[in-house]
């Protein structure tokens, strides 16, 4: 299906995986497992600071540390994210949440999951 211009859709389920970008933590950031992402970027800005699409990852822990915005909500899956200091925050499908910049933690993948993403670089 043809997008209108300016509008952007997203259609998880109509993704192919050969199209991902396939990826993983650092290594000196994970914490257990061995987890690996996919990530399917739909759209981007002509600045290239403000992009989004669609991430996956497989269970596994690592650190975390944003310098910049992030939008996503939970499709599929089960997660935990904890920021340092306080309690974990489980994610299931239909979750939406802002991740600001100086977030500090640790993303815990616990089932397989899929989020939708906007992030708007500094």
């Amino acid at each position: 299906m043809t997008q209108a211009p300016g509008l952007v859709v997203f259609d998880p389920a109509a993704l192919d995986p050969r199209d991902a970008e396939a990826g993983a933590p650092p290594p000196d950031r994970v914490i257990d497992g061995t987890p690996t992402t996919l990530s399917w970027t739909l759209n981007e800005s002509a600045d290239g600071k403000t992009f989004a699409g669609v991430w996956e990852a497989t269970p596994g822990a690592w650190r975390v540390s944003y310098d910049e915005w992030e939008y996503c909500a939970i499709v599929s899956g089960e997660s935990e994210l904890t920021r340092d200091g306080y309690p974990p925050r489980r994610l299931r499908p239909g979750d939406h949440l802002v991740i600001e910049p100086g977030f500090e933690g640790v993303w815990r993948v616990i089932a397989a999951t899929r989020k939708t993403f906007v992030v708007r670089l500094p």
